[in-house]
């Protein structure tokens, strides 16, 4: 019979390998998305993405994008192979010298948002507004060919 030694990284612990294995994903990830370890950083810090809302009625997709704090001419809209792509940038207003931020949550920088659409749109009648930081997108269906209806006799 043979003597097995007892201690933490004993064999039979079957959950030690599995643990391993998560740590070392844990740093694959933390390294690849430039986060360190030592550093408390968000995954989203730098970057922001505007909340979009798409709903379908009979003639058009509505696509509404959040994007407060922002001017027109600061969204770029545009169609690319049935995908939308709305993208951006959101400047700080001010750039503060002294470090006297008690909390600071909102996002600065560019942005963008690639959708593909539900169903084929008109890209040549799509229409835009921008009201109150809101940016509301209508897009037209394509019409479809109507199916048409063949008589099939029967022998």
């Amino acid at each position: 019979m043979a003597i097995i030694p007892y201690g933490k990284n004993n064999w039979f612990e079957p959950f030690n390998e599995l643990e391993s294995i998560q740590r070392e994903v844990n740093n694959l990830f933390d390294f690849s998305l430039d986060r360190k370890p030592w550093r408390q950083k968000s995954l989203f810090e730098g970057q922001w993405s505007p909340q979009i809302d798409v709903y379908d009625t009979k003639d058009n997709l509505t696509v509404k994008v959040d994007a407060p704090g922002l001017n027109k001419d600061e969204i770029d809209v545009s169609m690319e192979n049935n995908f939308l792509i709305v993208k951006g940038e959101k400047k700080k207003e001010n750039e503060v010298k002294e470090a006297n931020y008690y909390k600071t949550e909102r996002f600065y920088g560019s942005f963008y948002r690639r959708l593909q659409l539900p169903v084929e749109v008109d890209a040549e009648k799509i229409s835009a507004k921008y009201d109150k930081g809101v940016l509301s997108l209508t897009l037209p269906k394509k019409e479809k060919e109507k199916a048409k209806q063949i008589k099939i006799d029967i022998k």
